[in-house]
């Protein structure tokens, strides 16, 4: 059995270019530069991944079984994740709006299941106490 191989971040960051691309995509490491010219998508899709741990963009494209079955065909290790980059939380006003309506948005829903229930409790609790007269 062969080692596996471990590479770090900056040195799978460097192979971002037409000829020359790597992907990180579940903490495995990708060679996809013989497959820029046949992905559905086009070269720039995956060009415009490299440098970055790309497993969000990936998994976002709702991948069929036999397009994640090809990515074994082009393993060739994994990253070490600790020296993955730190994403650091977006602390803008924007984005605390955004989390705000967010938040609002599930108290609606919530709200939205809560109301008929209690409805429905206290119409049987007045049915239950009407019949006891």
């Amino acid at each position: 059995m062969t080692d596996r191989r471990v590479y770090v971040f900056d040195e799978v960051a460097r192979h971002d270019k037409r000829g020359d691309t790597w992907l990180i995509i579940s903490g495995k490491v990708y060679d996809v530069s013989l497959f820029l010219d046949d992905h559905p998508g086009g070269d720039e899709v995956l060009l415009a991944v490299t440098g970055k741990d790309a497993t969000i963009d990936f998994d976002e494209q709702n991948h069929s079984e036999e397009a994640r079955k090809m990515l074994v065909g082009y393993y060739i290790g994994d990253v070490d994740i600790s020296t993955l980059p730190v994403e650091h939380e977006d602390t803008t006003e924007e984005a605390a709006a955004s989390a705000g309506i967010q938040t609002f948005g599930g108290l609606v829903k919530i709200l939205q299941f809560l109301i008929p229930l209690i409805i429905l409790g206290l119409a049987l609790a007045l049915r239950q106490y009407k019949n006891k007269e």
